[in-house]
Order: structure tokens, then sequence, then C-alpha cells
């Protein structure tokens, strides 16, 4: 038995903590009472004997977070984007291995060096997506001359209501990162970027019906490691009149981050950052409820040659997931969450202990990794299928 921290008690580290107490000794950290006292009533409920201890740590400090983890044969990060790079270093230099989530905007592949002078394997972005996906894709690089990748995602509630038609699985300033970030995709084996939110079309989900796709950042390490693929894209799902919402929220000024002046329930005037003005609002607005139906549903596309043949070759994956009622998981803490625990069992297990940082696509490249998570997954009813 393993010891694993879990830094963040949000909704997928919860999961994921949840999920490795069934098998490890588990500390779940997190910096909010709520979600701590959160994750004891879903560990009572589902009945693991052994549930994860507790620690208020707040991973913006970044002396605690070495010594929290000290000691640990694993660390699992779940922190919100803002604070992942910081804590992801931290970690690193603390001499554990670590399994990452965060969605931060740094590149991960800065911290390579560091990992592999402290001995540090670290597996970084390995969610769903990205993560189960580049998975996917680093298997079929392995064998193939990819061409074309393409991945289709996003978590929505099952009953979208007026005016946004949205709720966010996971932290809503995470997502609002995700609406400014300027998107890179690779188009005829050159980086080009575009706003995000642009290009949008209808897609057509199996057992879901017409979502509206649009670009966003998502190939992330994908551009450098698989820079050899001449073209590339991901696109986020979202209900059809979400995005212009969104665009108009941008293009309007509201997810500005330069400070204008307003007045106060005094009168006073004070200087206020739109973003973060708009960012409470809409967490109020995106909050999903608990208990609330939901789903992530997603679509991989890898087009290329077999390498030994030179035959064409084509794979399509299609993942659609609901949340669990019984255990009032949600869907994107199952999809996102157990990927990582997936990966958490091969460092455990020395299946994958190479030092430095790993995203994921480089461990689907290990043979017998994806379908090792694959199997980790549909454990627990996650199934994704391949066309």
């Amino acid at each position: 038995m393993a010891r694993v921290i879990v830094l963040g008690a949000g909704m997928v580290g919860r999961a994921m903590a949840l999920d490795l107490a069934r098998r490890h000794d588990v500390v779940c950290c997190d910096r909010s009472e709520q979600a701590l006292a959160q994750m004891n009533t879903e560990a009572a409920a589902q009945g693991i004997p052994r549930p994860p201890q507790t620690l208020e740590l707040d991973a913006g400090d970044s002396a605690a977070v070495p010594a929290a983890v000290s000691g640990f044969d694993l660390a699992v990060t779940a922190v919100p984007g803002f604070l992942g790079y910081a804590t992801l270093r931290a970690v690193i230099e603390a001499g554990v291995n670590v399994a990452d989530i965060s969605f931060f905007p740094e590149d991960a592949l800065a911290l390579d060096s560091l990992a592999k002078a402290k001995g540090v394997c670290a597996v970084v972005d390995v969610g769903v997506a990205p993560g189960l996906d580049n998975l996917i894709f680093g298997a079929h690089d392995r064998e193939w001359n990819v061409s074309y990748f393409e991945c289709l995602v996003g978590g929505l509630p099952t009953h979208p209501r007026w005016p946004w038609r949205y709720k966010a699985p996971f932290s809503p300033v995470d997502v609002v990162e995700e609406y400014l970030r300027p998107a890179r995709l690779m188009e005829g084996g050159r980086v080009v970027v575009k706003p995000a939110l642009s290009e949008p079309e209808f897609v057509e989900i199996p057992d879901v019906g017409s979502l509206e796709a649009f670009n966003t950042d998502g190939l992330r390490s994908l551009l450098t490691t698989m820079s050899h693929v001449p073209d590339m894209r991901e696109k986020t799902l979202r209900w059809p009149g979400h995005r212009e919402l969104a665009l108009a929220l941008r293009e309007s000024g509201f997810l500005s981050e330069e400070p204008i002046e307003a007045r106060d329930a005094e009168g006073n005037l004070v200087r206020i950052i739109p973003r973060e003005a708009t960012s409470r609002m809409l967490f109020r607005e995106w909050e999903l409820e608990r208990g609330e139906a939901e789903f992530t549903a997603m679509r991989v596309t890898v087009r290329g040659s077999d390498k030994r043949s030179g035959e064409p070759r084509e794979a399509v994956w299609h993942l659609l997931d609901r949340g669990d009622a019984a255990t009032a998981t949600s869907s994107m803490a199952r999809t996102t969450g157990y990927t990582c625990t997936a990966a958490a069992d091969l460092l455990l297990s020395d299946f994958f202990t190479t030092p430095g940082v790993h995203p994921p696509e480089r461990l689907g490249a290990v043979p017998g990794a994806l379908d090792r998570v694959l199997a980790h997954l549909e454990q627990r009813a996650v199934c994704i299928q391949r066309s």
C-alpha cells in the first residue's frame, strides 16, 4: 500500500482521493474546510473502509507544499490553473513523483531539467482532454505516420438552462481562461494562432444532438512533442448559443484585466478589475448543483498510414460519460479524475518511472500503457469506443 497525497479537494480532487483511497493510504489537502468536510461525507456515503485523511493546506504557500508532500510515494495535483505551475515545481523540488491535472498556462516541459535532476517522474495534463486524447494519440503515433489529429471535447449540463446553457464541471476561473487564451493549432506543418472561440461549427454527437465546437488552446504539449504531425486541432464543445454570449462578454470588456472605476455601496469611487467581478458572478451562474444531470462528450480522430505497410489508417474514438448519481460523482470528475488515477497507478506500480516531465502522449507511446488506462476506466464504467 503506497502513501499518496492529493493536493486539492475540489470536485475532481475529491473523486481522485476517494478512488485512490480504495487501495492506498491517502491524505487530501485543501485550504477549504468545506471541501474537506464534503469529501468526508462522500467517503462515508460510499463506504470506503480507509477514507482519506484530511489536511488544511494553502497550495499558494510555496513553502508549505514541499513540507506537506515530503515522504509520500506520489503526489497528485488538482489545484486551480493559476496555482498549477508553482505547485508542480514545489512538488518536483521536494523529490516526489507526481501526476498532475492542473490546467495552467505555463509550459510544464520547462521543468523537465529540474525533474531529471531531482530524479522525479512527473506526468502532467493527465485528465480527459488534455490527457486521455493525448494517450490515444501517443499510442497511434507509435505505429502510424500520423498526418491528422482532432479532439472535440466538452462537459455540459444534460438540461441546458437559459441564458448560459452551461454549467462548469470544473473551476469557472479556468473556463474563463480557456475563453481568453489564444488557441494554437498546427496547420500545414506550422503553428498558427487564432482567437479562442473562433471558427465555430456544429457537430452531431450520438445520443446528445447538435453541439457547437470552437477553437481553444488545448493542444498544449502536442505542439512540441508531435511537431512532426502536420495538422492538429482541438475544439471545445458547448450547447448552441453559449459561445455567442461568452464572445460578447469578452469583446465588451467584461473579461478585461484593466481596472475601471465604479461606485461601492456607499457611493465611493473604487477601482475594480472587470474579469474578477465577472468571474464571481459567473461562478454563481455556472456552479454545477449537487446531483445535477451532466455529461462529458469527446470525439478523437486520428489519421495516417501504417509505418510497416504504408496502408492508410483512421481511428475515431467516442466517449460519452454521464455522472454517477449513486455516488454524486460528476462525469468530468470521473473522466478527468480516473484517467489521472490510472496514471498514478502506473507510476506506483513502477510501470513508468522515467525521470523528467512527461505529457500523456509520451506515456501513451509506451506499449501497453493505453490498454491499462482503458481497463482502469472500464472498471469504473467510463467507456470509450473506437470505430
